[in-house]
């Protein structure tokens, strides 16, 4: 069976998560209940006829996947595999707005037609003229996470030698107003938010996108081996814990032999007591949280991911991410845990390449 590694990343985010650098620019948002992502120069990888006709959800997953294509020196994969949890929204909203003010009448169909989960992967394969396989996940808080499993299946069964594999979500007004209303998002007078110190439930929204090469062979760019990746729809809090340790033990670990573990820690007190849980075992190891830079979505778990890679390749963890100060001399081996409201629970389990 063939190994699956990570040879190329490539991140649009609410932190300058592109080009050189490992969070060496970064901006701490505590009054903020919407983060943005931090525009590329979209006009490098779209022309600019195309730009205006693009929601942005598309823009961004072009550019992330474009910057991962180059980072791994590729200009052609066997396929494009992404996840999604709300697609473009924004056209979405456009279309069911105008359906609404032109009483059913008059409709132009160009935002319907761009409003479909697929919009991205489809718009990402047509930009290089990728006419391999092409699909889209949508499951939530694994979108991703599913998009990833079927991309390491084909890898490790010889059905692809490359594949284009990440996640996106965009961010749009009218279902800002109804997380709002629902008290998914955060009420602005509970600012500033800690998401390590929750003292209110819902989430700072954010919005970006992800994108990871995945190959059968090792490269002198190598990030990291994608050694294993497990979900769950439900767990109860008593729960997690043989979650964890029976993953581990699947793989022939143990949980001292964890070098670090990134959580998906997001400011919710309702639910944030399921990561409390992971983090009892891993006492004695370095833990790292990621959604105070980038906000929560569907598809967040990509943020986690690129920091994650980052670690191993590097071999360092910048202060921004640390949720304890330990660390250790080297990397080897890092777990991630994510869950969105109690349910969705996943695990990904990340090697150095020389392990």
């Amino acid at each position: 069976m063939e190994k699956c590694y990570i040879n190329g990343i490539g991140c649009v985010s609410a932190q300058k998560t592109f080009g050189a650098g490992f969070l060496d620019e970064v901006e701490i948002n505590t009054t903020d209940n919407v983060l943005s992502a931090v525009n590329p120069d979209y006009k490098a990888f779209i022309s600019p006829g195309a730009i205006r006709r693009m929601a942005k959800g598309v823009k961004m997953g072009i550019s992330a996947s474009q910057f991962a294509l180059d980072d791994a020196g590729i200009a052609m994969p066997d396929a494009v595999i992404t996840g999604t949890g709300m697609g473009c929204i924004q056209d979405s909203e456009k279309f069911l707005k105008a359906i609404i003010n032109n009483k059913e009448e008059f409709l132009t169909p160009t935002s319907f037609i761009q409003s479909t989960h697929n919009t991205v992967g489809a718009q990402i394969a047509l930009n290089m003229q990728c006419k391999g396989y092409n699909f889209t996940y949508v499951n939530g808080a694994v979108s991703l996470e599913s998009a990833l499993l079927d991309s390491k299946m084909q890898i490790e069964s010889g059905e692809a030698k490359t594949i284009l594999a990440g996640g996106v979500d965009e961010t749009s007004e009218h279902t800002i107003s109804l997380y709002k209303l629902i008290d998914l998002i955060k009420d602005s007078t509970d600012a500033p938010y800690d998401v390590l110190n929750p003292k209110s439930k819902g989430v700072v929204l954010g919005e970006g996108a992800g994108f990871f090469v995945l190959e059968n062979k090792k490269t002198a760019n190598t990030y990291a081996v994608f050694e294993d990746i497990q979900m769950r729809n439900t767990l109860s809090e008593s729960e997690v814990k043989p979650f964890i340790t029976d993953f581990l033990n699947s793989n022939h670990l143990s949980l001292s032999e964890i070098d670090a573990i990134v959580l998906g820690n997001n400011g919710d007190s309702g639910f944030d007591h399921y990561y409390r849980e992971a983090t009892s075992l891993f006492s004695e190891t370095p833990q790292l949280y990621y959604k105070h830079l980038s906000g929560e979505f569907y598809t967040a778990s990509t943020f986690g991911i690129w920091a994650a890679v980052q670690v191993l390749k590097q071999q360092q963890i910048p202060k921004v991410l640390q949720i304890n100060k330990i660390t250790k001399q080297q990397y080897k081996s890092v777990l991630l845990y994510n869950q969105y409201r109690g349910k969705d629970h996943s695990l990904i389990l990340l090697k150095h390449v020389d392990v």
